[in-house]
């Protein structure tokens, strides 16, 4: 950058070596017009006394007097061309004088950049020792910590393997506790079935007794019967136990089953009702809302792969055009839908090929073609619905000159219906522009905007 900024101080040199030596030769041909000038002016005071001779003289011919008077009116438009080229002489001074000027204040702010860019690098080398002195300590001290890590880790190595012997024993005594406890809690657990079952035994034991009580007590209650006494009795039926067992049983189950009157069912009943043609209901809205809203969904999905498909041959359109407008006539590009039978997740496949290429992917174009295939693409979507401004941020950075030349061509093209506000740092696209705004910085940390009307120049 210091070397940049050298060759631009020499070359405004140079500039104001030329500039000064075109100011010489104007104010030399200055000079040498104020002398015609003066001739002139001598020559046109002999003329009017050779006038007044004539004047005098009158008998002298007329022929000889119109002569003179010829004289007299080339010498006057001699003089009225060398006041011209005066004026235009002055006025080409006073714009060399101007550009001197800016020159003067351009070489003034390089010379600053320079100095700024001197004390910058002399505080970036300060640092840079500095940086180097601390690398240099910080690699000692990284010799003494490893050292003193290889010391700590032997000492580690070494407790380590005090700690597996003692943590071996610990394990093997552990073991050895755990199979006492084992055979502990399978007696224990030995001892407390027996005592169970000896529970159970006991519980069973009162249930008879409880039950035989009961038995007693409804057959001298229900049917005046003491057990007591029918127990060493004959039985008078020949029916086997197992059956009349069964048949009580399903008496009992019937009962059962029958349970008791419950007052409060036909409410319930009512109410139950009520509630499920509630619910019915409640379905029956439920179904039409889903048919409802599936058809909208459908109604919707419709309209939107109708609008983007229109969308879509809009661009498509649009591309075609613009890249052509962009390359060359015999230049092909398109858009190509990678499912058209599913819009609402179909990708978009960008086909552009160049004359004398058929690449397969656009990967494979060069940068400036992949750039002017994506303005391209961008300016056929921006035709769809044109918006009054539009920023583009470097786009012709990638192009040479032919392809900026088409690229500013567009532009121009599309201004008549939106004002582009472009960035860029190419002189093809400045050169374009109608009003260019310039950043500068005269002083260290403070921005300036040059704005710069073209339209007012022209």
């Amino acid at each position: 950058e210091i070397n940049q900024l050298t060759n631009q101080v020499f070359a405004t040199r140079n500039k104001m070596e030329n500039l000064q030596a075109a100011q010489q030769n104007g104010v030399q041909r200055l000079q040498d017009l104020e002398h015609r000038l003066q001739d002139e002016q001598d020559a046109i005071a002999d003329t009017r006394d050779l006038l007044a001779q004539l004047n005098e003289q009158l008998g002298n011919t007329a022929e000889e007097m119109r002569l003179v008077e010829q004289d007299y009116q080339l010498a006057e438009q001699d003089y009225n061309a060398a006041t011209a080229q005066f004026n235009e002489g002055n006025l080409q001074l006073t714009r060399q004088q101007s550009k001197i000027t800016a020159t003067r204040q351009e070489l003034e702010f390089k010379q600053n950049q320079l100095n700024d860019l001197r004390n910058q690098i002399e505080n970036n080398s300060a640092q840079l020792t500095e940086a180097v002195s601390s690398i240099e300590e910080s690699q000692q001290a990284l010799a003494n910590s490893e050292d003193s890590l290889l010391e700590l880790m032997r000492k580690k190595q070494a407790e380590e393997l005090k700690l597996n012997e003692a943590d071996q024993a610990y394990y093997n005594l552990r073991n050895a506790l755990q199979e006492k406890e084992s055979s502990l809690r399978l007696k224990v657990k030995s001892k407390e079935m027996v005592e169970h079952l000896l529970g159970e035994i006991k519980d069973k034991l009162n249930d008879l007794k409880l039950q035989l009580a009961g038995m007693k007590e409804r057959l001298n209650v229900e049917f005046r019967i003491e057990l007591d006494d029918i127990l060493d009795q004959p039985r008078t039926t020949e029916t086997p136990l197992e059956d009349l067992q069964a048949s009580a049983d399903r008496m009992k189950k019937r009962l059962e089953n029958i349970g008791e009157v419950n007052p409060t069912a036909i409410e319930a009943f009512q109410e139950m009702k009520k509630r499920y043609e509630f619910i019915l209901e409640q379905k029956n809205d439920l179904v039409d809302a889903k048919e409802s809203l599936m058809q909208t969904i459908m109604e919707v999905e419709a309209t939107a792969n109708q609008q983007f498909l229109e969308t879509f041959n809009q661009v498509r359109e649009n591309f075609q055009k613009v890249f052509k407008a962009l390359f060359t006539e015999e230049d092909t590009a398109d858009l190509i839908l990678e499912n058209p039978d599913n819009l609402a997740e179909t990708g978009i496949d960008i086909v552009a090929k160049p004359k004398g290429k058929r690449p397969s992917s656009i990967t494979q174009l060069s940068g400036g073609e992949k750039t002017l295939t994506a303005t391209a693409l961008l300016f056929s979507i921006y035709l769809i619905k044109p918006a009054p401004f539009c920023i583009l941020d470097e786009v012709d950075a990638p192009l040479d000159d032919a392809n900026v030349g088409k690229f500013t061509n567009m532009i121009k093209q599309f201004s008549e219906n939106s004002q582009f506000i472009i960035v860029t740092h190419n002189k093809m696209t400045m050169s374009t522009v109608d009003v260019i705004y310039g950043v500068t910085m005269q002083e260290p940390g403070v921005s300036k905007l040059v704005p710069v009307d073209f339209r007012a120049l022209s």
